[in-house]
Formats: structure tokens, C-alpha cells, sequence
């Protein structure tokens, strides 16, 4: 496929001519698309389409003779009692959500500090989402817990109607185990909310019919008190309908009580526009449009960079971390004096920020492999940097920061290296192992590599590569290639021990590509695959492919390629414009018609990272590389597995379903899988996991092995 190409003239006014008739008439180019009543989220027709097919693909792959062990052996790891309980400090405490084989939706539970450390924890259930959805006879999916800076006992529990990203909020006592009469209560809708103190919310909604931006999201926040009805809430910040994002309210906690409360306004997916909260009024802060706010440390407050920023002299180069003090952005909000706390180096990336009471993490990547430095702030307005002696070759990641006291829990993994825990102690240095997730299959028998394959540019792409110590380099590996490459999110070596029983075990290479678009190394990697410049992403995942097959790795035949969201997108691209590369494509809650995906769920916020078919470049551009406007006669296309869920209100279902009837019109073999509950996430329970899993894999195992 082609690039996109410069417009002029009266080619330049038909584009434009042709986007505004297109989004009135809502067509997806010159000719009708016969397939666009199947954009109707969950009419009877729709239904009965999606009934058949399932039927269809279930009547493939659960026939599988493959396919029962898999199920067996993905539940069985799915719902382990002895997995590796990720903590989260709550007022002093240590939470959980949990899932097992008793607990298939899920607990949230509480421990101490202490206890949580100990061989065998003694957890107190807070609430359960099992009993709590049989007892109302709804498909309650957990969304997460926020609980007031006060008190900490007071908290918002979010619940999801079958893992929808809209959610119901709830006022929840940790202390009675109990959600509280008469308290804090918004029934479902895409909303934010963050505690102000005990008695009084900022909430961001849609708060009339219809008030909300293209893609679904609030933009006017109110301050709501408790007692009030909701129409009595009183109106702080309001965005406009052509917002990207949501206009939402940030509350920064630092050490002794300290606050800071903004307002973001969301413009578009990259930019932001800050403003201080003071009651009911709020005040703009001149800081720059692309960056991010990451937490507050004392009287510090945080901020990431995602370009270039140049202010009283100073240039802060795009990734950096910087810091403002707190009383001077509230005294003189429109001169912001920064100061630098972290900046990349030429193969670094900043990834997590984490914050105690009185120090910062931060986690980075060094060509892709995890790195940690704790910051200390001193009285010159200075930080100092001490690193983290963490294991070389692994992801690491911030699990949580206790935010009152000096810990903060790291975990280190790798492909071959189940998750180990460790903590922290920022104040003095001490690094320990606290526990390690259980290992799930050999892993000595293997190796991981990182390699680089060379893109047609020149520009050089590495990926990790999981392979038997004793391949042979015959060209006939069964592998499964995995890909993402989009709104600067770093593809990481991760642990997972289906992947290593169904797979690995069974002859099977896995590879990770680290493609532009991601986070990798940095703001520049992910904005070389922006918009029209997107085919870059596509040709470096495909430059991985062809060096797996020049090293002898794999071939076509034994070669398959996964993706999900926006790789889902990567997924169809590669089957459009590689259909000979590939053996197996697994397409997972993708978006596929780039032409109408402004229409179809929350699609219009991502018009910073994918462009707009109002823009005649971009038009042309994303008319270029769409997946449902290339798939053609004659082809000889591998058969793909496609699957979405009814639920997936962010990216939607649309996509995968119309992509699977084109399939059809031209007698191209494909499955089709679309659970009616799992949201954009996939899944909302232990079994429903499994059941995907499984027949991922009994897919790859069938086309590769």
C-alpha cells in the first residue's frame, strides 16, 4: 500500500467535498457498504448474525480434538489459588482483588502490611462481587476503588454491566464491609469522579441528554455535595462537544495532608489544559499541552513530557520528568518554574512514576529492558538519583507506592521468569524479594534473545524471541508473532505460563515486536508512526516477520501473527497487505474500518493518533491502509480468527463483524467469536478466560503445528 500523498487543487476540494458527504450520509466511501447495518450495536438482526456465527466457530475449534486440554489447562492456571496477590496499600493497609475457582468474578480483600508479606496470609473479604452480582441478578464486573484522602475508609467502588468501560458508582464503608445508605451513588455512564474531602465530589458526566463529546465522553464537571441531588451539584469546568477526551478533575496528594485539585480539559488524545481548583472556581495553569500530570511528593508536583518544552530559558527534551513547586504554581499560576528530575538518554525511556511520602520512582526502559532510579528532592530545589540494583533482561514495573510512608513494591519478570515481588524502602535503599509468583513449566529448556530486523528504511527494529536452547534453524518453527505498536505503549517481556504449557512445550517460538508507535524509546518512537506516518509501524513488524524467516526461524507456512485494539488493527493491515506472509492471524478486539471509525464507539477521540477523514491527506491515507476496504477477490488470504465482545463500548464490535461478513461476500475462510459480555478487555470472569484462551490457542495449534 502506498503513502499518503499531497492533495491539490481540485482534488483538494473533492476530499473535503467527499468527507462532509460521507459524514452526513454516513457512507464509508463512493459506494454503499452492505454491511453497515451490522454497526447496529445489539439489534435482533444483529443478534441472530453473531448467534450463527459463533455457532459456526465454536462447532470448529471446541471440536478440536486439542481443544478440551487447553480448556483444562487454562482454567486451571486461570483460576490457581497460588497465584502472586498484587497489593495495593489502602489507609495503612494491603488490598486485593482477587479471582479463583471460588471466586470466578472476584473479592476484594484487605490485609496488613505484615500479614501480606507473610507465607500464608490471613485476608478479610470486603466485598464480593460473586454474592453481590447473584444478589442483584446483574453482571457486575470490578472496575477499581478510590478511597476519600480523609477518612480512607470512606470509598467509591466502580462496577461495569459486563466489563463495559461505562460504570456504575458506588459509596462503599471499608470499615462496615458495607455500601453506605443513602450515600454517593451514579447510576452507569462513562463518568469521573475523585473525592474532594468526606462529603464532597468532583464528578465529570454526562449530566443532560446528549452532553457529551463525539466519542462518548463527559466535559462539564461539577462539584456535587453530599445531601445535594445531583441537579443540584454546582458547575465548575466545561470542554466543548468537539473535545477528544473527557474534562475531568485530578487530585494530587503530597506528605501531611497536602492537596492539589485541576480540572484537565482533554482537546484531543495528546494535549491537555490544566486548571486549578479553588471551591467552585478554578484558575488556568500555563503548562505545556503535551504532557502528563504524574503525582506530588511533599510540596512537588509532577509532570512528564511528551515533547519538546522551553520556558524561562530552559529546554526540557520530550520523555523527561519535571517537577514545580506547589505554592508557586498556585501563586503565580501562568509562569510555572520548573525544574528537571529525570531525562532520557538516547536509548531510554521513561515509563511508571511512583511516589512515597517523600521520594519518586521512576521505572524506564534501556533499549527495552527495565530499569529503576529513586529521586529525592533537596532543598536547592534539586533531586538527587540513587539507582535500583534490579535484575538485568526484565520488565519491571511499580505496583503500588504507599504514599504515607517510605515502600514501594517493584516487580521484576521476564518471558522465562514468573513475576517476583520485591520491596523498596526508598528512604534507606533496601531492596528485597518479598514473593515470587510459582513457576508453571520448565522454563530451562529455553532461551530469550533480543534480536533487531532491519525496517525498509533502514530503521532498526528489536523484538525478544523465546525459543527451545536446541532449535534447529530449518525454516519449519511453529510461531506466534506478537505486535502492538501504537499511542506510545511499550511492548514488554512478560510471564505467562499458558503460553509456555500450550505452546512452548509443544514446539512452539513466541516473539515480541518493538515496533514505532510504542513507548520503547520514547515520545520520537511513537510519533514516527503517527497518523500518515503510520505505515511505519506496519512495515517494521513485517520487516520482524521476513528476519525470522531469513535467520530460518519459521516460514509461511508455520508463521502466525497476534494482536489486540490497536494491534488488532496491525493484524488486519498485515492480512491485507501480507496475506503470504502469514499462516495464522489472530485479530482480537480490533478496529477495521478506518474510513468510519470515527463513528463507531469512542473512535473520534483517537483522531491525534490515527488522523480524520475531514482532512484530505489523512483521508487518503487511512482510505490507503483500512483493512475492510482492502480485503479483495482472488486473494489467497490465511483463514484469520476474529474476535470482538457485544460489550466493547471503546473500540466496539462493529468492526470485527463487518470485517467478518466482507470475508464472507468473497468466500474467504475466517472464524468469528463474539461473547455477548467481556467488554474492550475481553473477558469479566476466570471461565470466560479460559474459554478464549482456549480457543486461541487450539487456533494457533491447528493452522501452525
Amino acid at each position: 500500500m502506498g503513502r499518503a500523498r499531497t492533495k491539490t487543487g481540485w482534488r483538494t476540494a473533492l476530499a473535503v467535498l467527499s468527507a462532509v458527504l460521507v459524514t452526513a450520509c454516513g457512507g464509508s466511501g463512493p459506494a454503499a457498504d452492505p454491511h453497515q447495518w451490522l454497526e447496529e450495536l445489539d439489534s435482533p438482526r444483529v443478534q441472530d448474525w453473531v448467534a450463527a456465527e459463533n455457532e459456526k466457530t465454536l462447532a470448529v475449534l471446541e471440536a478440536d480434538s486439542r481443544y478440551a486440554e487447553n480448556f483444562r489447562q487454562a482454567l486451571d492456571l486461570a483460576g490457581a489459588s497460588d497465584r502472586l496477590p498484587t497489593p495495593a496499600f489502602v489507609d495503612g493497609m494491603i488490598g486485593n482483588f482477587w479471582q479463583d475457582g471460588e471466586h470466578r468474578r472476584g473479592i476484594w480483600r484487605e490485609t496488613t502490611v505484615a500479614d501480606y508479606e507473610s507465607a500464608q496470609p490471613q485476608w478479610r473479604t470486603v466485598l464480593d462481587l460473586d454474592a453481590l452480582a447473584l444478589s442483584e441478578g446483574r453482571d457486575w464486573v470490578w472496575k477499581g476503588i478510590d478511597c476519600s484522602p480523609a477518612t480512607r475508609t470512606r470509598c467509591l467502588v466502580e462496577l461495569s454491566e459486563g466489563g463495559e468501560d461505562a460504570v456504575t458508582v458506588r459509596e462503599f464503608d471499608r470499615a462496615a464491609g458495607a455500601f453506605v445508605a443513602g450515600g454517593f451513588e451514579l447510576e452507569r455512564g462513562k463518568q469521573q469522579v475523585t473525592w474532594v474531602d468526606d462529603n464532597s465530589l468532583l464528578v465529570s458526566r454526562e449530566w443532560n441528554p446528549g452532553e457529551k463529546t463525539a466519542s462518548g465522553y463527559p466535559y462539564v464537571v461539577k462539584r456535587w455535595q453530599r445531601g445535594q441531588t445531583l441537579d443540584q451539584a454546582v458547575e465548575i469546568a466545561r470542554g466543548e462537544p468537539s473535545d477528544g477526551l473527557a474534562t475531568a478533575a485530578i487530585r494530587l496528594d503530597g506528605a501531611q495532608g497536602r492537596r492539589l485539585t485541576l480540572v484537565g480539559r482533554r482537546p484531543s488524545f495528546y494535549e491537555s489544559r490544566m486548571s486549578l481548583v479553588d471551591g467552585t472556581r478554578t484558575t488556568p495553569v500555563a503548562l505545556p499541552a503535551k504532557s502528563d500530570l504524574e503525582g506530588m511528593v511533599g510540596d512537588r508536583v509532577l509532570l512528564s513530557l511528551r515533547a519538546d518544552w522551553s520556558t524561562g530559558g530552559t529546554t526540557f527534551t520530550a520523555g523527561s520528568l519535571i517537577s514545580f513547586r506547589a505554592d508557586e504554581l498556585t501563586a503565580d499560576p501562568g509562569n510555572p518554574r520548573p525544574t528537571l528530575v529525570w531525562a532520557p538518554g538516547p536509548l531510554e525511556s521513561l515509563r511508571q512514576v511512583a511516589t512515597t511520602a517523600d521520594r519518586v520512582v521512576v521505572t524506564s526502559l534501556y533499549d527495552v529492558r527495565g530499569r529503576a532510579t529513586v529521586f529525592a528532592p533537596q532543598p536547592d530545589g534539586t533531586w538527587s538519583a540513587t539507582a535500583v540494583p534490579v535484575p538485568d533482561n526484565a520488565t519491571v514495573t511499580a505496583v503500588d507506592a504507599d504514599s504515607r510512608g517510605d515502600t514501594v513494591y517493584l516487580s521484576v519478570t521476564s518471558l522465562l521468569t514468573p513475576a517476583t515481588l520485591w520491596r523498596l524502602h526508598t528512604e534507606d535503599g533496601r531492596f528485597d524479594p518479598v514473593k515470587s509468583a510459582p513457576a508453571r513449566f520448565d522454563s530451562s529448556r529455553y532461551v530469550v534473545e533480543q534480536l533487531k530486523a532491519t525496517s525498509p528504511d533502514g530503521t532498526q527494529v528489536p523484538y525478544f524471541l523465546v525459543r527451545a536452547t536446541d532449535l534447529r534453524y530449518d525454516g519449519t518453527n511453529p510461531t506466534i508473532l506478537w505486535g502492538y505498536g501504537g499511542f506510545g505503549i511499550s511492548t514488554l517481556q512478560s510471564y505467562n505460563g499458558l503460553l509456555g504449557r500450550l505452546w512452548l512445550d509443544r514446539g512452539g517460538v513466541y516473539v515480541l515486536a518493538n515496533i514505532r508507535g510504542g513507548g520503547e524509546y520514547g515520545p520520537a518512537w511513537h510519533d514516527a508512526a503517527l497518523k500518515t506516518q503510520r505505515q511505519n509501524a506496519f512495515d517494521d513488524f513485517a520487516a520482524v516477520g521476513r528476519d525470522l524467516m531469513d535467520r530460518r526461524i519459521t516460514s509461511p507456512r508455520h508463521l502466525g501473527i497476534q494482536g489486540r485494539s490497536n494491534g488488532g488493527l496491525l493484524m488486519g493491515v498485515e492480512f491485507t497487505q501480507h496475506p503470504e506472509m502469514w499462516n495464522a492471524v489472530n485479530i482480537q478486539v480490533p478496529l477495521l474500518d478506518m474510513v468510519r471509525y470515527e463513528q463507531i464507539a469512542a473512535g473520534a477521540s483517537w483522531v491525534g493518533e490515527y488522523g480524520s477523514v475531514a482532512e484530505p491527506a489523512e483521508r487518503e491515507f487511512l482510505e490507503s491502509i483500512s483493512p475492510y476496504a482492502h480485503v479483495r477477490a482472488g486473494v489467497r488470504y490465511p483463514e484469520p480468527l476474529i474476535w470482538t465482545t457485544t460489550k466493547d463500548d471503546r473500540v466496539g464490535p462493529q468492526h470485527a463483524r463487518k470485517f467478518a461478513a466482507r470475508l464472507a461476500e468473497l468466500g474467504v475462510g475466517y472464524l468469528f467469536w463474539e461473547p455477548t459480555q467481556g467488554g474492550h478487555g475481553g473477558t469479566t470472569n476466570i471461565d470466560e478466560q479460559a474459554h478464549t484462551s482456549a480457543l486461541e490457542y487450539t487456533y494457533f495449534q491447528r493452522q501452525l503445528m
